[in-house]
């Protein structure tokens, strides 16, 4: 029923004569189904149930709406498949808007019966049949395309798409487009935004791209596009320009520099070589760059950011070098600097004190000098600080701004004391720089750290008491200074505290008994003056913590490498001792003989099983300190840590060649043997070559790193970074057999599964070729220090063939029948997140989880 009493209602458009025209109800939390009877409405033209809560099928009552121009039911949870019948909508139809929903199968090629149509809006469904590229190339009035974020089957741009010559926009993003972009597209020249991008595209991006005129907005990232960009550019009137995350060469062309309304140029992850052209420096509107990943060089423009609204910085990872030119926060919009992993020099800019809205700075891993500016500590939104690895001097304020949460200047030369405040504070690394001075005695306004790290530091004193305020710290290093004294009961209270490291100082006393109530992973006080007991519940634990404390002891029945003290213990330890040495001395004469035949057979099978050290081949992927022989050499059974499929682990410490005025310090490595007594077996060859050949060009935080493989005719060596906390397995599991309650809480565990769907990201997306591992599973997740995880045994991982095609496996792989119940809680979700909502390589993710 229609009346002008009606024509009042929100939403409710009317003509003159109280015709109802419009029903347009955006957001009104509509759940119930459309009614028939609003096609009732017979000079309804529009109808508008946007962002509701529709469900169910497409609503076929508005077949009856005759005179429907324009339909928009996107942003709901409509579903199932869109049928032949659809053509019973209106002829008329204008715009048909269906994006944001749940819609599956095919896109029905009655969709061509609406010659009208200047707008067809698809995108952000479940499509995973076809749509029909030839249909959709007939509606020759279209101006707006989206089939976008769909799963369809994989298949090239259809070159009917070229006859829409009235496009202004096309996106076509996620839905599994391949081969290369066709020239067929380029009379598409009325086109404002072309999207491409999460496909699997490759070959050189057409020379037509770059000759249309009135487009906007270019997004071809996420494909595997390679080749030059053409030099010949005159689309001149781009606003956002995103290349990134392709395989492009090349130098990027000066012609940038000429599009005036750039807003945003994203370039990173590519092989861009040469200068970042001097014109950029001169686009007025320019406020993001990102360049990162490259193989770029020379200096920055320098006037970088004096033209333009420069806020987003990041060119980390190229070979740049000079200086930063002081005009990048001129303009006072910078928040975000990036630079890290370069060749810069020179002194840090002193006005980039006064960018009161920087929020974030890595310029590590430069050639930085100079003292680091004052004034940036106290600016009042800078969150990170990251300029470790340079050569920065200066001192730090006595209080830290209460928004920075991180600061990591390590191997600089900072002097001065180190702050006392730091309220907001989290991570502190300042390692190997030559702070002096003691630890706050008021430690409380340091309370939220989590990291403090001041090894290699000259600080002296004691460790105040006050140290039990730091209840969330997880990891305190204070190795090579000059502290002394006992060491406080109060770092007992630290729960927390997984790594501690106290080596090489000056400590004095018997390790207290008040360490007891804790477990952690690591502990290192060595190099330093402190004194006290060492708790008992540490002597397994921390092998390697309170060395270098020469007057630092340790009670009667600690197994660790520190002294046992004297005259602190009671008369029947004092009888319990003599008796002790009384077996001992009478021991060894009775054990000898057969001591020495063990050794000899031991030293004869080991020579049979590792043969001549001039035999072995040792190729490295990584700098190393070591040499074969150093590992070859410290291969035995006592150093076993462990035991595979595939063969035995051993844990071996080795000492680092001295550089020029320091000391010599520990590492510890993880070595796999691989072999099959002596006789070749041809399965273990080849999980070795898998492993190495995947191993030796991954490089992830969260993947554990392969430092170098070792092999002879017989035996195979694998050498990793070693991984002090074990498997996740372990502390899942054979910690709780065992009764003992580990550090594993609700965000540790969290903590270990982000870091689990990182790596396992990486490997599916981000590497060259999408790595399946085929075996994840809890004891082939590692733990570093502060429980950080990495992902390792690749003996099982298959290097996809080619692009989009898995290969094809002959036999059954990983631990057969089995995923463990706890690897399965903590990567599953995370991958179904990675693959669901960010829809990437689903191929690759549903092999991840069921392999």
């Amino acid at each position: 029923m229609e009346g002008e009493q009606f024509c009042n209602w929100v939403g409710v458009t009317c003509i003159s004569t109280g015709q109802v025209t419009a029903l347009s109800f955006p957001s009104f939390q509509i759940a119930k189904p459309i009614p028939a009877s609003v096609c009732s409405l017979k000079n309804l033209t529009l109808i508008d149930f946007s962002y509701n809560n529709l469900t169910g099928d497409f609503p076929t009552v508005l077949y009856n709406c005759s005179a429907l121009q324009y339909l928009d039911l996107s942003n709901n949870q409509l579903s199932g498949r869109l049928l032949d019948d659809i053509s019973k909508l209106s002829s008329e139809m204008l715009h048909l808007n269906l994006s944001s929903n749940a819609f599956i199968g095919d896109v029905p090629s009655a969709i061509a019966k609406f010659p009208k149509l200047k707008s067809l809006l698809l995108d952000t469904n479940n499509f995973n049949g076809r749509y029909p590229g030839a249909a959709i190339g007939g509606l020759m009035e279209l101006e707006m395309l989206t089939l976008a974020i769909n799963s369809f089957v994989p298949g090239p741009i259809p070159k009917e798409f070229g006859k829409l010559t009235k496009l202004k926009t096309l996106w076509l993003s996620e839905m599994n487009l391949t081969g290369v972009i066709p020239d067929a597209l380029s009379p598409l020249t009325e086109l404002t935004l072309l999207d491409m991008s999460w496909n699997k595209l490759e070959g050189r991006i057409p020379e037509w791209v770059w000759k249309l005129q009135k487009l906007e907005y270019l997004y071809l990232y996420a494909n595997k596009f390679s080749g030059e960009i053409s030099p010949d550019i005159t689309t001149l009137n781009l606003l956002e320009l995103d290349l990134s995350s392709n395989k492009l060469t090349g130098p990027i062309p000066e012609a940038i520099g000429s599009m005036k309304n750039l807003t945003l140029l994203f370039l990173y992850y590519n092989n861009f070589i040469g200068h970042i052209p001097t014109s950029v420096a001169t686009l007025p509107n320019l406020a993001d760059i990102r360049l990162f990943n490259n193989m770029l060089s020379g200096p920055l423009p320098p006037e970088l950011g004096k033209h333009s609204v420069l806020a987003n910085f990041e060119v980390s990872n190229n070979n740049l070098s000079g200086e930063l030119p002081n005009t990048l926060c001129l303009n006072k919009k910078l928040y975000d600097i990036v630079v890290f992993n370069n060749s810069f020099s020179g002194v840090f800019p002193a006005n980039l004190g006064d960018c009161v809205k920087l929020d974030n700075i890595m310029a590590y891993n430069n050639h930085f000098v100079g003292d680091f500016p004052k004034k940036i500590w106290s600016l009042p939104k800078l969150v990170i600080v990251m300029i470790q690895d340079n050569s920065f001097t200066g001192t730090l304020p006595r209080e830290i701004a209460h928004n920075i949460s991180r600061i990591e200047m390590g191997n600089n030369r900072f002097s001065g004391a180190i702050p006392s405040s730091a309220i907001g504070l989290k991570n502190f690394k300042a390692e190997n720089n030559l702070f002096s001075g003691t630890l706050p005695t008021d430690m409380l306004a340091l309370a939220n750290l989590t990291e403090l790290d001041l090894a290699g530091n000259q600080l002296s004193g004691s460790i105040p008491t006050s140290i039990k305020e730091l209840m969330r710290l997880t990891y305190l290093n204070l190795s090579n200074n000059h502290i002394y004294g006992e060491i406080p009961a109060a770092i007992g209270a630290l729960l927390m505290l997984s790594t501690l490291d106290l080596s090489n100082n000056e400590l004095t006393g018997e390790i207290p008994h008040e360490f007891n109530n804790i477990y952690p992973s690591s502990l290192n006080l060595s190099s330093n003056q402190l004194s006290g007991e060492v708790p008992q519940s540490l002597c397994l634990a921390y092998d390697w913590s309170f060395l270098g404390n020469p007057s630092l002891c340790c009670a009667s029945t600690s197994s660790l490498h520190v002294r046992m003290c004297t005259g602190s213990q009671s008369s029947s330890h004092g009888h319990l001792a003599m008796g002790i040495i009384s077996i001992l001395v009478i021991l060894p004469s009775i054990t000898l003989v057969s001591v020495a035949v063990t050794g000899w057979l031991l030293l004869l099978r080991h020579k049979n099983d590792l043969g001549d050290v001039t035999s072995w081949k040792m190729t490295q992927f990584r700098m190393l300190d070591f040499t074969k022989h150093d590992i070859i050499s410290n291969i035995n059974e006592g150093n076993m840590i462990g035991r595979g499929g595939s063969g035995k682990v051993y844990r071996i410490h080795l000492t680092a060649k001295k550089a020029a005025g320091s000391g010599s310090t520990p590492r510890t490595v993880a070595v796999k043997k691989i072999g099959n007594a002596g006789k070749p077996d041809a399965s273990l060859d080849k999980e070795f070559e898998s492993e190495v050949r995947t191993l030796g060009d991954l490089r992830h935080n969260n993947i554990i790193d392969l430092l170098c493989c070792i092999s002879s005719q017989e035996t195979k060596l694998l050498v990793y970074e070693h991984m002090e906390n074990g498997s996740l397995d372990q502390w899942l599991h054979r910690h709780k057999r065992a009764g003992k309650i580990g550090p594993l809480d609700w965000p540790t565990r969290l903590s270990i599964a982000v870091d689990v769907a990182r790596g396992l990201s990486y490997m599916h997306e981000d590497f060259v070729q999408p790595v399946i591992h085929r075996d994840i599973k809890c004891s082939n997740i590692l733990l570093g220090c502060e429980f950080r995880a990495k992902i390792a045994d690749f003996g099982l991982a298959r290097i996809l063939a080619k692009s989009g095609e898995s290969e094809p496996a002959s036999a059954v792989c990983g631990t057969f029948g089995y995923i463990a119940p706890g690897t399965y809680s903590l990567t599953f979700s995370f991958l179904s997140e990675i693959c669901t909502h960010r829809k990437k390589c689903p191929h690759v993710c549903r092999q991840e989880t069921v392999a």
